[in-house]
């Protein structure tokens, strides 16, 4: 019996040693966690962990050699970042209100690593990358498209009708743009309306503007206009209508996007500064000072100057038959001078009221086989149609989009 009791004892200790030690392990098992691995961090391209991140905007007045000198970097250094930006990044150009980043390392100076700043166009930015010397490049972030149809039903004005529902301007601006040649915009009417098949690009999940405009139908007076986008192999892309004829003619209808008329083309008119009853050879266009002024085609500038009647003023010469000028500028644009070549659109100067004149306008002359005419009775030349070796592919394009166009909303 006593030997039974004394295995029976031995027994229980050792079921008893057993279950304490598996017991341990569930306690060990239970306060143990897994390790969490955080995801490393990115910011563009570059692994930012261990390092300092300080996201700022330029403000007026500052210059990149400014901020840079801010941060510790020293005037042999800039000159070399300017140097190097050549044919990259203008330095000059960077704009009050611009995002940049600086990426420093985590110590008690901030040492500067790398300056990244975002261009207006919200898609490219500039590195200066100073890890291992000095080194500008330029890159872009990936860009996610939405594609979008509107339209709308104008009772006052197109800008109206698309700002009320929410949509940027920059829409407006691109339809209007689309048809600059085509319709007048100051004369559209209550009932005229539109649709619009066009992207929405977002960078990082925030909304940065609109982007190409693929399609469009536009009804004025009854009439509908339509356009539809074509990119040839070059990546070149233009407006065509639904048979393959270009919407642009070699001259723009008017050299502002918005505008009123306020004085025409005629041969005998009481001048609103001297009085007196004499030819105006041109078109008087009133706009906001400071309101943008376009070259009405292509060609090459033949005068960029001041005098005390035209006030600051351009002219081109598009070909051996048509010229344009362009009177009474605040400014005419950095860069426009004797001898550069503009393409129809480009920008060249800013409406004001220099030399004789009463109040901001731009006066527009048209001279065709060098005497000054009305451009509003010239019959112009029109564009190039689609090529006929691209006919049949806008073909198939054109019918993909009109369907959509076409479609309920």
């Amino acid at each position: 019996m006593k030997k039974f009791l004394k295995i029976l004892v031995t027994v229980f200790v050792f079921i008893f040693i057993i279950y304490s030690l598996l017991e341990k392990d569930h306690e060990f098992e239970k306060k143990s966690s897994p390790v969490e691995i955080s995801e490393p961090k990115y910011l563009y391209g570059i692994l930012v962990d261990t390092l300092t991140v300080i996201n700022d905007t330029v403000n007026e007045g500052q210059t990149l050699g400014g901020i840079l000198y801010y941060n510790h970097i020293d005037h042999p250094q800039i000159a070399e970042i300017v140097n190097k930006s050549k044919g990259i990044f203008d330095v000059r150009t960077i704009n009050s209100g611009n995002p940049y980043t600086l990426i420093c390392n985590n110590d008690s100076i901030q040492s500067l690593l790398y300056f990244i700043y975002e261009l207006s166009d919200k898609i490219t930015y500039v590195v200066l990358d100073f890890t291992n010397g000095t080194k500008v490049y330029k890159k872009k972030h990936e860009v996610l498209t939405k594609l979008k149809l509107s339209s709308g039903i104008i009772n006052s004005s197109l800008s109206e009708s698309i700002e009320g529902q929410g949509i940027s301007p920059v829409l407006t601006q691109k339809i209007s743009e689309i048809y600059a040649w085509t319709i007048d915009f100051f004369k559209i009417q209550k009932g005229d309306s539109y649709k619009v098949y066009y992207e929405n690009n977002y960078v990082n999940g925030k909304y940065i503007g609109i982007g190409r405009v693929f399609a469009s139908e536009f009804m004025h007076k009854n009439e509908n206009f339509y356009a539809f986008y074509f990119e040839d192999k070059d990546n070149y892309g233009e407006h065509f209508d639904e048979e393959g004829k270009t919407l642009r003619k070699a001259f723009l209808k008017a050299p502002l996007n918005f505008y009123r008329i306020s004085s025409r083309y005629s041969k005998n008119r009481k001048h609103p500064v001297t009085g007196q009853w004499k030819g105006h050879f041109g078109t008087d266009y009133a706009a906001p000072k400071g309101t943008p002024i376009m070259t009405t085609a292509s060609g090459t500038i033949v005068t960029a100057s001041y005098t005390r009647n035209n006030g600051n003023y351009v002219k081109v010469r598009h070909n051996s038959t048509y010229s344009t000028q362009y009177l009474h500028m605040s400014k005419i644009k950095k860069g426009i001078k004797k001898g550069v070549y503009v393409k129809q659109g480009d920008i060249i100067g800013y409406v004001g009221s220099t030399g004789l004149a009463t109040g901001p306008h731009v006066c527009y002359r048209f001279w065709k086989n060098n005497k000054q005419v009305d451009p509003y009775k010239q019959k112009l030349p029109p564009g190039d149609p689609i090529s006929d070796e691209n006919r049949d592919e806008y073909m198939t394009i054109k019918d993909s989009l009109m369907i959509i166009i076409k479609s309920n909303i």
